[in-house]
């Protein structure tokens, strides 16, 4: 029988339905039919039975994860990347350790790959109430760090790309100290989420000790070769952030989220959520100094909740700008939001 994601399945759409009324308590019921559905297509289909238990352990370890963090949803975290082989001893653990205690002090929580040098700074300093651990499975630095161990946010995945949904997918922010291969692959990796717009925009800011070379350089070779070579746009250069101090990381964060709470597109148009309200002059200025990103005709309003956003009563008080956004210029939007915190 070939199954289809319409109900033309017989006995077998009335199967499931049974077994989600059965089962009890389930939420968005059409969408575990689905889900169902492509576990029944991929046992029909799938003749390796490798790439089924790919399918299942990947599930698996989504499920959990969101098992996990949906307990803080109302929690802002910052995701901090960096080098796990810098010792106690050097500046930028020390600097990673105030981090911690500075964005716990400041109300957030902390994720962290769940290993040492700067991943256990960062959990040292904010501690094992405000830290979760998102750990991979390897051969070698199998142990989590001691703040870790034994934590009940501590998820240990054994798939890197599941790893890197958590890491980008449950952060409002991402810090990034000087590290290796896998520092500079989740540097690439949240950059191009941000350009594409494929994560809504938060901030990414790269971190090195005064007078550090890192991150200069890496933006050199940004500049030099992939901004000159037209491979990259030169708004692109607004999604990141450099600096150099611990007060000044945790600055930018707090300034992002000044006024600024949230966004979300209804029916193509973008719907930003204010923590603070603004006037009417200030959006005449955001209009006029950010046009160029809206599509033709298109326009920037006050507004409040739209009927599509009855489903967060939660922030149904706040008030909005929509704006018809061209969905391409993510680096501008990035502008856009700190002009509007700047108002």
């Amino acid at each position: 029988m070939k199954l289809r994601f319409t109900r033309a399945n017989g006995p077998t759409d009335e199967a499931i339905d049974r077994l989600i009324e059965l089962a009890e308590g389930i939420r968005s019921p059409d969408l575990v039919r689905e889900m169902i559905l492509t576990a029944l297509k991929a046992g029909q289909e799938e003749k390796d039975k490798g790439a089924l238990k790919l399918m299942n352990s990947a599930l698996k370890e989504m499920r959990f994860t969101t098992k996990i963090f949906g307990r803080y949803r109302n929690m802002r975290k910052v995701t901090v990347f960096g080098s796990a082989r810098i010792r106690p001893e050097e500046r930028g653990y020390e600097m990673a350790y105030r981090l911690g205690r500075r964005l716990a002090d400041s109300g957030y929580m902390v994720i962290t790959g769940g290993g040492p040098g700067i991943m256990q700074a960062v959990n040292e300093g904010a501690g094992p109430e405000h830290s979760f651990g998102v750990k991979i499975r390897l051969p070698f630095e199998q142990k989590p760090n001691p703040v870790l161990e034994g934590n009940p946010r501590l998820i240990v995945y054994k798939y890197f790309f599941n790893r890197k949904v958590a890491f980008v997918k449950e952060a409002h922010a991402v810090v990034l100290f000087p590290g290796g291969f896998g520092t500079l692959d989740e540097a690439m990796e949240t950059l191009t989420l941000l350009q594409t717009g494929k994560r809504d925009p938060i901030p990414l800011i790269l971190v090195d000790e005064p007078g550090g070379l890192y991150w200069s350089r890496c933006i050199q070779f940004f500049e030099e070769r992939l901004l000159r070579k037209g491979y990259i746009n030169p708004s692109d250069f607004y999604l990141f952030e450099q600096v150099d101090s611990v007060e000044e990381t945790v600055e930018r964060i707090n300034f992002f989220y000044y006024r600024f709470h949230s966004l979300r597109y209804v029916h193509g148009r973008l719907v930003i959520r204010l923590a603070l309200p603004i006037d009417e002059a200030s959006v005449q200025m955001l209009r006029e100094k950010f046009s160029d990103i809206l599509i033709p005709e298109g326009k920037m309003v006050l507004s409040g909740p739209l009927p599509a956003e009855a489903d967060e009563p939660e922030i149904a008080d706040l008030p909005r700008l929509v704006v018809d956004f061209d969905r391409r210029s993510f680096g501008k939007l990035r502008s856009l939001i700190n002009a509007i915190n700047g108002c």
